[in-house]
């Protein structure tokens, strides 16, 4: 049996779309998921152990892959896709909500 993917969620300050994606996909049999984010003020801030933990890092923006690159470009980073998701949504908003669940659910 294959072991489940692990999918790291990474936005801005992991207050608001990362943290939606990681409570609406806690429990799914499919996967782990992480959610972090790259701004020093994040709730829980990216780490190297979140990048050599993770399968599959899915960012919010492309800025987000950028800095994830450039901050640890001394690892071995596993491939990194953009959901191009702008920062305009609350926790938990019910738009947001349906964007992350299509968008996640294409990567397995």
């Amino acid at each position: 049996m294959q072991e489940r993917p692990k999918f790291l969620v990474v936005c801005g300050k992991n207050k608001k779309r990362s943290r939606t994606a990681e409570f609406i996909f806690k429990n799914d049999e499919r996967f782990y998921i992480r959610s972090v984010g790259v701004s020093p003020k994040s709730n829980r801030k990216i780490t190297e152990n979140d990048i050599n933990w993770a399968d599959l890092i899915l960012v919010m923006e492309n800025d987000h892959k950028q800095k994830i690159k450039k901050i640890y470009s001394h690892l071995e980073i596993p491939t990194i896709e953009t959901l191009n998701i702008p920062d305009e949504y609350e926790f938990m908003d019910e738009e947001l909500i349906e964007i992350l669940t299509e968008k996640i659910n294409s990567f397995l």
